[in-house]
């Protein structure tokens, strides 16, 4: 009995490669055949983020993450005992076939943010399918924009992976043909079943530590035509990092001008402010309305290096020049003009 058994493992090692070879689809034919094995098992997906995971708050950037499948067989049980070499031929091409149940197939990973200060651009990434042990050829590839005033510190991502994996494998053959160099299961069928998981992978990103500014009062009413009019800007830090050196700077457009564009603002620690004064011209014929003008800071930060802020912009309202204040100065003038007149005339008659 023995040496029938292993005989007829020969055999079925050979027609295993004939069978493998003639059907490797994810498309299933009808189910039908015999069962001769159940696995027990599946997919297990890790993620992780390929490169830097630490970011600034205020930029766009890409975020690359790799997936492993560390799935594996756990064990599997004899359903169906073979009984002839056909049997054992169909048993030994299933067993093969059923050692694939860990690999994923079509894998959709979408990443998610919870967090409003983390913005995920990109849609889905796929992957046609992923072996048990096997990582990624290239990682998959996010863009996320963060937040202009995102404070430093972690941030947790979802990222939500669905697939499809083989959960069962059903074989049949018309007949065993041992005619030829090697014996073939002749009209070789397999049935696949498969099933969809679903899982959810954290990841966290970080946001480094930073100045941060934002301007929480401003004071600007011009005049058409007024000459170094003041206009008041408070800057405060509200980011984790002290800054040294700083000074406000604008970016003068018309109906603007200045010679007086800039402002020293020196040392400045998380959650101090400070209010600094530029001095413009207006154009005369500019038109009245509320202007925004940018302004930024450029400082030295914890490192030694100069670094310039974001762009932050000051409310500037222009207004007409005052018919109120118009008038007046013309009868002032006509009257000037008058009595210089008149005391023309009398000095030319005392002649």
């Amino acid at each position: 009995m023995t040496r029938i058994n292993m005989g007829l493992v020969g055999v079925c090692l050979l027609i295993l490669i004939a069978a493998v070879s003639a059907q490797n689809t994810y498309i299933p034919y009808e189910l039908g055949g015999d069962n001769y094995y159940t696995m027990y098992g599946s997919p297990d997906i890790s993620a992780s983020i390929s490169g830097t995971d630490e970011f600034e708050r205020g930029d766009t950037v890409s975020l690359y993450v790799d997936l492993t499948n560390y799935g594996r067989i756990l064990g599997f049980k004899e359903d169906l005992t073979p009984e002839d070499p056909k049997e054992f031929s169909l048993a030994a091409a299933e067993l093969q076939e059923e050692y694939k149940k860990p690999t994923a197939l079509g894998i959709s990973a979408y990443l998610h943010s919870d967090n409003p200060q983390i913005e995920v651009k990109s849609g889905d990434q796929v992957i046609q399918s992923l072996k048990s042990g096997d990582k990624t050829e290239s990682p998959l590839k996010y863009t996320i924009k963060i937040g202009e005033h995102a404070k430093a510190g972690a941030y947790p991502l979802s990222l939500n992976l669905s697939y499809d994996y083989q959960d069962n494998v059903r074989v049949q053959a018309s007949k065993l043909v041992t005619s030829g160099s090697a014996p073939t299961l002749a009209n070789y069928q397999v049935s696949y079943v498969y099933q969809k998981a679903n899982q959810t992978v954290p990841l966290i990103i970080n946001i480094k530590n930073q100045a941060d500014f934002i301007i929480t009062d401003s004071k600007g009413v011009l005049s058409a035509g007024a000459k170094k009019a003041e206009v008041e800007a408070t800057y405060k830090n509200i980011g984790e990092d002290p800054v040294k050196d700083a000074i406000a700077r604008l970016s003068i457009f018309k109906p603007f001008s200045s010679t007086d564009d800039q402002a020293f603002i020196g040392t400045l620690a998380p959650g101090e402010e400070r209010t600094v004064v530029f001095r413009l011209d207006v154009d005369s014929d500019a038109t009245p309305k509320e202007y925004g003008i940018n302004s930024e800071i450029k400082y030295t930060d914890v490192n030694g290096d100069s670094i310039i802020s974001e762009s932050m912009k000051i409310p500037v309202d222009v207004k007409a020049v005052s018919a109120s204040l118009l008038v007046p100065g013309i009868i002032i003038f006509i009257i000037v003009v008058a009595i210089g007149g008149y005391l023309y005339k009398r000095t030319q008659k005392k002649r």
